[in-house]
């Protein structure tokens, strides 16, 4: 499954509230006079709160958390500050969903977020495509992805959406890599590849395993075992083949 990415402990902390450091409460937490003039505008001080919570957090973490009374209490206390009312008034916000998504899509509107449909959805594809044409860590490329929705202020997905698009991303990049380098596998070349993965009665491991084996001190012998992997190597002309068209990060990925 694409969600076996992360943990059950670590998919759950990327629905909620995680830890907050000074720097992000003063740049997220801190209302502008407008910001006030537009939460007032919910009246009940529960919903005033609980709109202010969701204002801060969607540029802060890219969407809001489902359950908005978990906030950071240092977050939530200095929103409390500022609009003159208690901490206490979170209290049961956001047990009507509607209220929330009504309030969240105001909300959006008011900073310029979106929703993500389907251009959004496309655009995000071809960039997760692209990363991974560079990238194969599916950690790395759900950052990155996450990145990216921040940048073009477009709200986050579920967490398995977008881990399926990094999923798809990827199978996508390996063919993609494969179809432009099928030209250099040759039928010699493509059974020296395969012979790679055969246990070598000489060497009792795998050849692959044995080039990937770096010497474990310097001396002559361990020099003299490089220098003959490096003979073997030519010897399938891994030397003459031309990778140039794959990115530089895939090739490194590849070797």
């Amino acid at each position: 499954m694409a969600t076996r990415v992360f943990s059950d402990e670590e998919l759950e902390g990327l629905r909620s509230f995680p830890a907050i450091g000074r720097d992000e409460l003063i740049r997220y937490f801190t209302l502008t006079p407008a910001d006030e003039a537009f939460l007032r505008k919910f009246r009940r001080s529960q919903n005033v709160l609980g709109a202010a919570v969701q204002l801060s957090a969607l540029p802060w973490l890219g969407f809001v958390p489902d359950d908005v009374p978990t906030a950071p209490p240092a977050a939530v206390g200095r929103l409390t500050r500022q609009l003159g009312l208690v901490a206490g008034d979170l209290a049961g916000y956001g047990a009507r969903e509607q209220t929330r998504t009504d309030h969240l899509k105001e909300i959006a509107d008011y900073l310029g977020w979106k929703q993500p449909k389907a251009i959004e959805h496309k655009e995000l594809d071809e960039f997760l495509l692209a990363r991974a044409m560079e990238h194969d860590s599916p950690s790395l490329l759900f950052r990155l992805g996450c990145e990216y929705l921040r940048s073009a202020k477009v709200i986050r997905p579920g967490v398995v959406t977008l881990l399926e698009k990094v999923a798809s991303a990827r199978t996508a990049a390996e063919q993609k890599t494969h179809a432009r380098v099928a030209h250099l596998l040759t039928g010699e070349r493509t059974r020296g590849l395969d012979h790679l993965l055969v246990v070598d009665p000489a060497l009792r491991p795998t050849r692959l395993h044995w080039l990937a084996t770096g010497p474990v001190q310097a001396s002559p012998t361990s020099v003299g075992g490089e220098v003959e992997k490096l003979v073997f190597l030519r010897g399938l002309e891994a030397h003459s083949l031309d990778l140039s068209a794959l990115p530089a990060e895939r090739r490194r990925h590849l070797a």
